[in-house]
């Protein structure tokens, strides 16, 4: 059933997990939630490759398993990964998905919320193209907000569903999606109009 938030401008299908307008570059990095898992919190990440450089095909290599250890020297330690998110934002506000929201992705790694270990099982991990110190672009924003706003309004149980960076579910393992990242804005209504 595909549900319409007409004020965010996305489509979220909950049948299929995906949302619309965004590019699909599926990764195989996936796999089925738990059965029965309630999915009630969003998990905001933020990532560049190579650190600090932004634009490239090389998110989506890493998260598709094609990223080619010899295009640079930071690749070599991450090539290996199998990692995944469910959307990355990119800096001019598109929508990249990964993963069907209904599916797990692989974003979280270690992690606990209020006692609940293995983030993954009930989360949805949002990337942002940036670094743990830089600024975001107010487009990001525009899109972040939209996105949970459109994941709210298709799923009832984020409608309450706190946010979350990595940091907060990894203390000590991870500092994304960092210093830079204005909180204020996620849920500021003049944020979609910044």
């Amino acid at each position: 059933m595909q549900e319409t938030n007409a004020s965010s401008g996305l489509i979220v299908d909950s049948d299929t997990g995906l949302v619309a307008p965004a590019r699909q570059c599926t990764s195989p990095n996936q796999d089925q939630r738990p059965l029965g898992m309630s999915v009630d919190l969003i998990v905001i990440h933020s990532i560049s490759l190579p650190p600090g450089e932004f634009g490239g095909p090389f998110i989506d290599n890493l998260f598709c398993n094609r990223l080619d250890a010899s295009a640079h020297p930071y690749f070599a330690d991450i090539a290996d990964l199998r990692v995944s998110a469910h959307c990355m934002i990119r800096r001019a506000g598109d929508v990249v998905q990964y993963v069907p929201f209904h599916q797990r992705a692989w974003h979280a790694g270690v992690s606990s919320y209020l006692g609940r270990d293995r983030c993954n099982d009930f989360s949805i991990g949002i990337e942002l193209e940036g670094t743990d110190t830089g600024a975001f672009e107010p487009a990001q924003y525009r899109a972040l907000n939209a996105l949970i706003e459109s994941l709210r309004f298709a799923y009832p149980s984020l409608a309450q569903a706190p946010i979350v960076g990595h940091s907060d579910i990894a203390p000590g393992r991870k500092t994304d999606p960092g210093v830079g990242f204005d909180w204020t804005r996620i849920h500021a209504i003049d944020a979609l109009d910044s």
